[in-house]
């Protein structure tokens, strides 16, 4: 099940009761490490996103088919709204420099992304494939729920966010 987190203030209401009740539902069934329910490894790329950039941030169970080893992974996935003034590329080059700062590392595949905006960076023995993008792109409910929980002011526009997170894996090469 998913967990929503504001980063904002709000009010409590009947849509915060609602996700309250279904993410404590999530925690009710059997969840094994490595398991649609296992969260845990997002925490770190959660918290990155909530307590040091604000952004509105939801997190999920989530799959990725590893081209590296033809394999279904189990893990999760943060997707996160944020606003800025700056352009995209700063807002990316600030984005990753905390990540570094924060004891995320490149993993040791140097293949991981070839050619794209996405990093595969670890921490202890999690891998997350981050990627920052403008505007809502990948159309999921997630996705549509944190950017319209997102206030934006004048002279700022929406940047976007989605980590997918999965247990540390040895270079395929």
């Amino acid at each position: 099940m998913n967990r929503v987190y504001v980063a904002r203030p709000s009010r409590p209401g009947p849509a915060r009761i609602f996700w309250i009740i279904l993410a404590l539902a999530g925690c009710a069934g059997p969840g094994t490490a490595g398991s649609p329910q296992s969260l845990e490894r997002c925490e770190p790329a959660e918290r990155y996103v909530i307590n040091r950039l604000g952004m509105i941030a939801e997190t999920g169970p989530d799959t990725l088919d590893d081209w590296r080893t033809d394999r279904v992974l189990y893990g999760c996935r943060v997707t996160a709204a944020g606003a800025t003034s700056l352009e995209l590329r700063d807002v990316a080059e600030g984005f990753y420099a905390g990540l570094f700062e924060d004891g995320w590392q490149r993993t040791p595949d140097p293949q991981d992304a070839p050619a794209e905006s996405s990093l595969r960076l670890r921490q202890g023995e999690t891998d997350c494939l981050f990627s920052l993008y403008d505007n809502i792109v990948i159309g999921t409910p997630a996705e549509l729920r944190v950017s319209n929980a997102l206030a934006i002011a004048p002279g700022e526009k929406r940047y976007n966010l989605l980590a997918q997170c999965f247990r540390a894996m040895d270079s395929a090469g």
